[in-house]
């Protein structure tokens, strides 16, 4: 069995506005190998429709559109209820998540959360990959992670498209209403044109060893890596 799926198991806690249904269908699926199998085909076949966006694999296809390969699935099926419930607003998800059942977006979330980010060319400028560096390590490391893998409910950024990136930053710096409440407004506003251009240059390159994937999943896990 895929390692990244105990991630479940350690990160309930952490949702507050999940449903107890969404939580008890999580520890359900936790308790038995055979069910998780069974989550993940279904969560394979289910997620047919989210491929043509973000890619069969969760690498996405379209330069604007995130990853959610490698994601943590409870910050996945976190979006998928925030996407169902009008908490954020996209002209796709909205329409898509609303169409999902419970165990749907649970499955998709399992599906997703154990693949993992291409690791094609990137190119990008170094001085703004070594200043974006900086700043992530300075700015963005207590939620996202050292290696921004992600943590918890924060969404693993590296290897995401660098157009997504800005364009993401630039949404939460001018209080876009679709991301309305999240913690990245305040953040963000501080941020420039160019510590933007710089933190997708240095995101979009990011790649994580097999050993820092493998503390990635631990540190969610609560497992000590060898």
């Amino acid at each position: 069995m895929r390692p990244i799926i105990l991630i479940l198991c350690c990160c309930f806690a952490s949702i507050v506005h999940a449903s107890e249904e969404a939580m008890e269908r999580f520890s359900y699926l936790m308790d038995d190998a055979t069910r998780r199998e069974q989550a993940y085909a279904a969560g394979k076949e289910r997620a047919v429709f989210c491929g043509y966006c973000h890619g069969e694999d969760g690498n996405s296809k379209r330069p604007h559109i995130p990853n959610l390969a490698a994601q943590s699935p409870v910050y996945l099926f976190h979006s998928f209820e925030k996407f169902a419930s009008g908490e954020r607003v996209d002209y796709v998800m909205s329409k898509l998540a609303k169409s999902l059942t419970l165990e749907d977006r649970v499955n998709i979330a399992v599906y997703f959360s154990q693949q993992k980010v291409a690791s094609g060319n990137v190119t990008a400028d170094s001085e703004l990959v070594k200043r974006g560096g900086a700043l992530f390590q300075s700015t963005c490391t207590v939620c996202h992670g050292d290696h921004a893998q992600g943590m918890e409910t924060m969404p693993r950024l590296a290897g995401q498209p660098d157009e997504y990136v800005r364009k993401a930053l630039t949404r939460f710096r001018a209080n876009d209403p679709s991301r309305a409440g999240s913690v990245m407004i305040g953040i963000a506003s501080k941020l420039t044109d160019t510590d933007i251009a710089s933190l997708a240059a240095y995101l979009t390159q990011l790649r994580l060893s097999d050993m820092q994937e493998q503390r990635a999943s631990a540190q969610l896990t609560g497992a000590v890596p060898r």
